[in-house]
């Protein structure tokens, strides 16, 4: 059974715990719902891959509290760090180059919830709390019911109570330079021209 946890101090605490012990948790962002693993537990990737009947070819993004959470083994170059400031906790997902050619992507949510979470646990794999390719989930009770059938294999929801949802976040790739817009999103390639040159479309 998947537990229902409050979005409080005792509630975030048991939430970390269980992703510092590689289980699967949901949890509220500033769009839908999410789900993740930390990144601690990258062998835990299949167990939420099979949860959402994900494919595998599928990349998950690490949602994280800043900048100073991507950790040596991805580059974070001057431009990140203005975007960063600019853009970040917000709709921005960047793309960073790893040292061994492999890439990752990032994002600081907008939500006190999932930042607390991070911050508490360290950074999270994440990916919206659904079936793959069915509809998002805007509160804990729609987590519940898109996993009704496989509780089993998520441990906890933290209850952030509804969520508005949004347009996904624009995704910008900085392992090319100029930067290239990966995904249009709510943060307009005006606003990232303001702070990074970007390759021109076509």
């Amino acid at each position: 059974m998947t537990d229902v946890l409050a979005a409080d101090a005792g509630g975030l605490m048991r939430a970390s715990e269980l992703l510092r012990a590689g289980e699967v948790v949901a949890f509220p962002t500033d769009t839908v719902y999410g789900v993740g693993i930390s990144i601690e537990h990258p062998d835990r990737l299949g167990a939420l891959f099979e949860l959402k009947r994900r494919p595998l070819d599928r990349r998950i993004p690490v949602l994280l509290a800043d900048l100073q959470q991507v950790g040596s083994a991805f580059v974070v170059d001057d431009r990140a760090r203005a975007l960063a400031e600019r853009f970040w906790p917000g709709a921005l997902t960047l793309v960073l180059p790893g040292a061994d050619d492999a890439s990752q992507a990032f994002r600081a949510p907008d939500h006190p919830v999932a930042l607390e979470l991070i911050r508490a646990a360290g950074p999270i794999y994440a990916t919206s709390a659904n079936i793959s390719d069915q509809p998002d989930t805007l509160g804990a009770d729609e987590v519940l019911i898109a996993f009704a059938t496989s509780q089993d294999g998520l441990a906890a929801v933290v209850d952030g109570g509804a969520i508005p949802g949004g347009v996904a976040s624009t995704v910008l790739d900085l392992t090319a330079s100029p930067a290239r817009l990966l995904r249009p999103g709510p943060i307009s390639a005006d606003d990232l021209s303001t702070v990074v040159e970007l390759a021109r479309p076509g």
